[in-house]
């Protein structure tokens, strides 16, 4: 019997991705250039200059998926989930399966309450300002 190895993947689709103002946390613990890819879901604007994803709803959410360091796995994740509110109940780190065949971590939205208005095309980068 083989061991399950750990989800190594995270796949990004609002403040996290290259260029926006969280992605100096996730940066360090990166390996490689990742890969544009997507999941299923619906992707909404907060209002609050950040998106908000539901995995769980029809859609197609865009996004990048990234290999995290395994050997900082524990640290990387206990920091983003401090990122993302995780801990206070904002969002929910889950499972997601990608289009490019990853599973990967994500961070769904935890609080319905959030959820203004969805984002056309499921592309936080080509929202209306």
């Amino acid at each position: 019997m083989s061991a399950v190895s750990p989800t190594v993947h995270l796949f990004v689709y609002g403040t996290l991705r290259p260029g926006e103002v969280r992605w100096q946390h996730l940066a360090p613990f990166v390996v490689g250039e990742g890969i544009d890819t997507a999941a299923a879901g619906a992707l909404y604007d907060t209002g609050l200059d950040y998106p908000a994803a539901m995995f769980d709803e029809p859609g197609r959410i865009l996004g990048r998926v990234y290999t995290l360091a395994p050997e900082r796995l524990a640290d990387a994740l206990a920091h983003l989930d401090e990122v993302e509110s995780a801990v206070r109940g904002l969002y929910a780190r889950v499972t997601v399966a990608t289009e490019s065949g990853h599973t990967a971590w994500a961070y769904q939205c935890g609080d319905p309450s959030l959820l203004r208005r969805p984002i056309p095309g499921g592309d936080w980068l080509l929202r209306a300002v």
